[in-house]
């Protein structure tokens, strides 16, 4: 047993957006301080007005998250060092009929036309159970090119292959 809080989560391209007409939204920015090669990922987020600092560790279908809120002073001035690992997004946060949460992401900039749904669940069980909705695509949960740590410093190329994939 850990003592660390555990994230388990997949991830999906989407088949087609659903109506999010009115489902609530946030625009979010986010950087990484660590380079894309570390294991560990510490992350700064701007989710609206709020800030955070986060340390993940570990990769797939379970990973380790802390999460920490910041002022916003403080995220201004750790910013500057996510130069160059940074995406912009915004999310929408909306419920399947099983009761489940799902994030959905519309990425910005060079990402515009990636969009990517999560959704967390209570035991690695659950997430093997889950019934994949018909507007979900393809599961990328272990494609580590889909992370957003990743998907932070891809170049043309790889975001290429990644909107045509």
């Amino acid at each position: 047993m850990t003592d660390r809080p555990l994230e388990i989560e997949r991830k999906f391209l989407l088949r087609k957006l659903p109506d999010l007409e009115h489902v609530p939204s946030v625009e979010i920015r986010q950087g990484y301080i660590t380079a894309p090669q570390d294991t560990t990922e510490v992350r700064l987020r701007q989710s609206g007005e709020g800030h955070f600092l986060s340390v993940k560790g570990g990769a797939g279908l379970v990973r380790s998250e802390r999460e920490v809120t910041i002022s916003a002073q403080q995220f201004q001035l750790l910013w500057p060092e996510t130069t160059g690992r940074r995406i912009e997004k915004t999310r929408y946060k909306g419920q399947l009929p099983d009761g489940l949460t799902y994030e959905l992401d519309v990425y910005a900039g060079s990402l515009e036309r990636l969009f990517t749904v999560e959704v967390e669940f209570p035991s690695e069980a659950n997430a093997n159970a889950f019934s994949v909705p018909d507007w979900f695509g393809k599961d990328v949960t272990l494609d580590k090119r889909y992370r957003n740590k990743s998907l932070a410093v891809a170049d043309h190329e790889t975001i290429k292959a990644l909107l045509n994939g």
